[in-house]
């Protein structure tokens, strides 16, 4: 398939891997910002393959893991208060304070596993006595099919439609993350996806003030290897630059169609992310004039601040402060079956990664 099995040609990996190794004299952080990066890089191996001094830590990339407990909580509310909850389905399992989304189905809720939002447009014009709610968890990249639903819902004049948001946007977290005392990161890994949508202008300011190389990369082993190789290239230089090694997706300037379409729906502000805490300007809320499609404004809900599961390690995990194998319930208490917390039973979790594929 063009575009894909060459970026899994084993040669093309092996030059990489063996350029990597020349190029590294010293040892260097490099954090992938994206869930689904780290998966490739633990089901691929190349964590093991990669030279002792390149060590990889893994980010806060995974939308559904920094989802806050107290948001799930209020989805199952909506739901015990006979609305249709709409969701994709890597949310469904993901653990409240005292259960899943799927558990409230089993408990009689009415949830309803989507793979757009747009089909929650039609289910709430098929049941025009009921309140349908989507929840809407995702960076940048889901970020404007959920904002075309709004926009959907407007032309079919929908009062029963609405989206229960929890849109986190990665250069703050990126920032966040590089302004703690204790960070110890050298270089980034952009995610791809991300950066179709919005572009790269807004890392050459964290660049510059971070001195931090940050390279946009892809998600396949060779796509990687070249993104981790560009990043040990300027290090070793002493440079901090943006570069974009993902370019037959990623343009400078972005999708300016879904851009505009985002923009005009939402606006930044104030986000919190379950395991890491409130990132100021970290975030996606309705404008004002489209506050009755906002779930929070329409159903007056407060989100409260709801300990994590004691035992589970999550918020270090996420910040790239510890592996998911350091945790002692790994793999124990704490599996896909009965995850302790979200970056188990996600699809782009870390520990779900560790868990199936290292």
């Amino acid at each position: 398939m063009k575009f894909l099995t060459e970026y899994r040609n084993p040669e093309l990996v092996k030059h990489y891997l063996s350029e990597i190794e020349k190029t590294a004299t010293k040892p260097w952080n490099i954090m992938e910002i994206c869930g689904g990066q780290t998966h490739s890089l633990v089901k691929n191996g190349l964590l093991e393959l990669l030279p002792k001094n390149v060590r990889m830590i893994h980010g806060p990339g995974c939308p559904v893991c920094v989802t806050p407990i107290s948001l799930v909580d209020k989805a199952i509310e909506l739901m015990e208060k006979n609305a249709i909850l709409c969701s994709f389905g890597d949310m469904v399992r993901v653990p409240g304070s005292k259960k899943s989304l799927l558990q409230a189905k089993a408990d009689g809720g009415d949830l309803r596993i989507l793979y757009s939002p747009l089909e929650a447009v039609k289910i709430a014009e098929q049941n025009p006595e009921k309140e349908v709610v989507f929840f809407a968890v995702g960076f940048e990249t889901t970020a404007p099919s959920n904002a075309l639903s709004v926009v959907h819902a407007q032309k079919l004049g929908l009062k029963n439609f609405s989206l229960l948001v929890s849109h986190v946007l990665v250069p703050p977290a990126m920032e966040a993350i590089l302004s703690d005392e204790f960070c110890n990161i050298d270089a980034f890994l952009g995610a791809g996806h991300v950066c179709t949508i919005m572009g790269t202008s807004e890392y050459f300011p964290l660049a510059e003030k971070y001195k931090i190389p940050i390279v946009i990369s892809g998600f396949e082993p060779a796509d990687l290897l070249e993104a981790i190789y560009h990043a040990v290239v300027q290090l070793e230089k002493g440079e901090h630059k943006v570069e974009n090694c993902y370019t037959r997706l990623v343009k400078d300037e972005g999708n300016p169609a879904a851009k505009n379409v985002v923009n005009e729906i939402f606006e930044v502000g104030e986000q919190e992310w379950r395991g890491i805490g409130k990132i100021p300007e970290s975030g996606l809320v309705f404008r004002e004039k489209y506050g009755d499609y906002d779930a929070f404004r329409k159903f007056n809900i407060k989100t409260e601040n709801i300990v994590e599961e004691n035992r589970c390690i999550a918020g270090d995990i996420l910040k790239g402060i510890k592996k998911p194998f350091e945790c002692p319930e790994f793999g124990k208490s704490c599996n896909p079956g009965n995850p302790l917390g979200a970056p188990m039973v996600s699809s782009e979790g870390a520990c779900a990664a560790y868990y199936h594929y290292s």
